[in-house]
């Protein structure tokens, strides 16, 4: 299944510090409270608190901006600075999060740990996956990817667009020099 990243419909964070674009969830439809897994994209437009979400294993990737700074209350700092940077934490952390220089956008996992894993890869060229999890998300970050599945099954993804899979035999994505994509594993427990 492709989801476009125009059907998108942004809403406010938990804590209402920022907007987020759900792009899937497990199960389906699943509240802030009751997922297994969920995906989105978050727009921060401001220094702030993150919402937390206990018992969460976050993974945050930088898609759009100068960036910002994770700052957990023990002191601990994470630099999303680059393209594609990423960000692993629990959710129940206290996050800070500081601007770079102006708003951001970034591409979020969130796992309840008890339920499933989650494992994030950044990508910048071709490659081929192997099926390996129960669920399969590739996010096309920037330009255009072409997917090749089973049976000859193609698929071509533009900025913003996610492919899913259910249980995914292996795949091959061609990504030419300017494209980047995500590729996100979810395994249940």
């Amino acid at each position: 299944m492709i989801i476009r990243a125009d059907s998108l419909t942004p809403r406010p964070w938990k804590n209402g510090g920022g907007v987020t674009r759900e792009i899937a969830a497990g199960p389906p439809g699943a509240s802030l409270d009751a997922f297994a897994w969920r995906l989105s994209l978050a727009d921060v437009a401001a220094d702030g608190a993150f919402s937390t979400f206990a018992g969460v294993d976050r993974v945050l990737a930088l898609l759009d901006g100068a960036g910002m700074r994770l700052t957990e209350a023990n002191g601990r700092v994470h630099a999303l600075d680059a393209p594609l940077a990423i960000a692993r934490f629990a959710g129940e952390t206290p996050i800070h999060a500081t601007l770079n220089d102006g708003p951001t956008r970034d591409f979020n996992v969130m796992v309840q740990r008890a339920r499933a894993r989650a494992t994030v890869r950044a990508c910048r060229e071709s490659a081929a996956i192997a099926p390996a999890h129960d669920v399969t998300l590739i996010f096309c970050a920037r330009g255009r990817i072409e997917i090749k599945g089973a049976g000859d099954t193609r698929h071509t993804l533009e900025t913003g667009d996610t492919l899913r899979l259910d249980r995914a035999s292996a795949l091959e994505c061609a990504a030419p020099a300017d494209a980047a994509w995500l590729h996100v594993g979810i395994d249940m427990l």
